[in-house]
């Protein structure tokens, strides 16, 4: 298995002995994007197991990482399956229409243990893609306990809201200054 980065702008070239490389450059969807990439644009093969992470996720609960606030908390869906997790709970992450119509709950456990186990703080915790497929398709394979994942309150949403709290004060003396022009 040979992952690949298939996001244009993203792929580079890795010397023989590197394993990771800094794109100096952000590009891509926050909510998919690994720590490490989001903040000092690190690229390694851990950055897409993160993504894939995020996705098997949003698979399981059927909602997106990016627009998910379970009954109005700052929490991102990452954020609340850990929660549910640490709570013996994980299973309540499920996409209600499949809800309690599963046949395999504890298939549905191993796939959101190990998005748990993809979506770790740090890259050297995560799993390989390798390992990925190994967890998912040998029910007999143990799997490590997961770390607290990385971004699991919505603070992109937070500072939002800052944001539009600061902007009723445009300047010092409250004067603002539109300049309206035509195309």
């Amino acid at each position: 298995m040979n992952p690949k980065i298939s996001d244009f702008g993203m792929a580079r070239i890795f010397g023989k002995n590197e394993s990771e490389a800094n794109t100096n450059r952000i590009v891509g969807t926050y909510g998919y994007m690994s720590p490490e990439y989001a903040i000092k644009g690190i690229v390694s093969m851990k950055v897409d197991v993160f993504s894939f992470g995020v996705l098997l996720l949003e698979i399981i609960s059927g909602k997106k990482n990016n627009s998910f606030h379970p009954s109005g908390q700052q929490m991102s869906l990452i954020g609340y399956a850990w929660q549910l997790w640490n709570e013996n709970r994980a299973l309540e992450v499920i996409d209600s229409e499949v809800g309690e119509s599963c046949p395999r709950a504890d298939e549905v456990q191993r796939c959101i243990h190990v998005s748990l186990l993809c979506v770790q703080d740090q890259a050297k915790d995560r799993p390989t893609m390798e390992n990925v497929v190994l967890m998912l398709t040998k029910e007999t394979m143990p799997l490590p306990p997961p770390q607290q994942p990385a971004f699991f309150i919505n603070t992109v949403e937070e500072e939002a809201e800052e944001t539009e709290n600061k902007s009723d004060n445009c300047s010092i003396n409250n004067v603002s200054i539109s300049v309206l022009e035509v195309r």
